[in-house]
């Protein structure tokens, strides 16, 4: 019956170190609030540089690329509790391997808009070129 009590209120024979390691991986209101707040900042800042025109359009760019990179690790940390602790190791792994391919989707993404705009935008300027092939496809 005391074996039984002990699990009931959530103890277990494992002893107290496995239950505060997870009481700490899921975070505190203060780590959420941190977060919070440099979400906040993380996306207000863009917005502003964009709604003011502070900025080249081309330095805006990779500005705004920059704080969404800056974002995604704050939101892993503070939000998803990710560090090199947690869960032996293997969640710095997942980290390193998102930001690998968050660099290989911001750059590709980059790659692919630059060259439609440069290859794709001299055929629109043909005045009414883009019309009359579209009138050769009827």
């Amino acid at each position: 019956m005391s074996d039984l009590h002990h699990h009931a209120h959530g103890h277990d024979d494992h002893g107290h170190g496995h239950h505060d390691d997870e009481l700490h991986a899921h975070g505190s209101f203060k780590d959420y609030t941190i977060g919070f707040i440099l979400s906040v900042i993380l996306t207000a800042i863009p917005f502003w540089l964009v709604m003011t025109g502070q900025l080249a359009p081309e330095t805006t760019k990779f500005v705004i690329l920059g704080f969404a990179a800056v974002q995604v690790v704050v939101h892993m940390i503070y939000f998803l509790h990710m560090n090199s602790k947690s869960e032996g190791g293997w969640n710095m792994m997942a980290l390193i391997l998102t930001a690998i391919l968050l660099f290989i989707v911001l750059t590709g993404s980059i790659w692919v808009m630059y060259h439609m705009n440069a290859n794709m935008m001299p055929n629109m300027g043909n005045d009414g070129g883009a019309m009359h092939g579209m009138h050769d496809m009827q």
